[in-house]
């Protein structure tokens, strides 16, 4: 989810992956469909199916290192959390088409915002079925909902969040939210963060006015819900960013809220500087 604006509580509500039941045509995950050198991957990538605007990001978000250091494999189960837009989703699910299973775990709530939401995902989804016919799709129910619902429990290879924690820190759900990924994960599957990342000791406040979260801060609450930390990266580590900005991460791209003012300045900062975590489910 790219970068909502702290203002937005009633939408952090919606938090926990309730999935829908399996879609049918999946195919079945098959020997000889890896993709040891990432070259599936990268193809992927560089496909036509991407929009120009996203794939203009990717200096910035680096997928293709992101993906792999997670783990990404073509034959997996992957649940991406609150996909927005839809960014990975260009990515994964055309990746994940022939030999995995990529589900999408959309906001739900019945505001008109979250209903357009979803609804334009999905056009999407069947606007280019070669690329997207076998999305499954869940919707995150609202705060305290039981997460009894998540696909099977111990399906998943792979639970992906990108930029979501501090939604969930301001919503009083991370917590709920953590155990909910457990509880879906095979043994033994990984839990993928990427995160905003905050100064080490930043206070809730400061979380929630600014979007970002203390690194320990989200190993902490992972590790009691859990799981073991495996590996950190930096391949999205951003040292131009010092975090102090009038408008949080909010004041960078892609969002630059702050219009005009400064513009220049924080285009030249660019994205945030964000932890990328690799958990186990222990």
């Amino acid at each position: 989810m790219d970068f909502l604006a702290p203002h937005q509580a009633a939408r952090r509500h919606l938090l926990a992956a309730a999935l829908l039941a399996p879609a049918c045509g999946f195919a079945q995950p098959t020997r000889g469909a890896a993709d040891p050198d990432g070259a599936q991957l990268r193809a992927v990538i560089d496909g036509p199916q991407r929009s120009a605007a996203n794939r203009a990001r990717d200096p910035a978000r680096h997928p293709f290192e992101t993906l792999r250091f997670f783990g990404l494999a073509p034959t997996q189960t992957v649940v991406e959390i609150a996909p927005g837009g839809g960014w990975y989703t260009e990515i994964l699910a055309p990746y994940l088409r022939a030999h995995g299973r990529y589900v999408a775990a959309l906001e739900g709530g019945e505001g008109a915002e979250e209903q357009r939401s979803r609804a334009r995902f999905k056009d999407r989804l069947r606007a280019d079925p070669a690329h997207y016919g076998r999305v499954a799709t869940g919707l995150l129910p609202v705060a305290g909902a039981p997460f009894s619902g998540i696909a099977a429990p111990g399906s998943a290879d792979l639970v992906l969040t990108f930029r979501n924690v501090h939604n969930w820190i301001e919503s009083g759900e991370l917590d709920d939210m953590l155990r909910a990924f457990h509880a879906v994960l095979k043994p033994g599957g990984v839990l993928g963060v990427e995160e905003h990342r905050a100064r080490p000791g930043t206070n809730l406040a400061g979380i929630i006015r600014s979007g970002y979260v203390p690194q320990d801060f989200v190993v902490d609450r992972a590790r009691a819900a859990g799981f073991a930390l495996v590996a950190t990266s930096e391949i999205n580590a951003n040292p131009r960013d010092d975090t102090r900005h009038p408008d949080g991460v909010w004041s960078l791209p892609p969002t630059l809220r702050g219009g005009a003012k400064d513009r220049a300045a924080f285009l030249a900062i660019g994205e945030s500087d964000r932890m990328t975590l690799r958990f186990v489910k222990r």
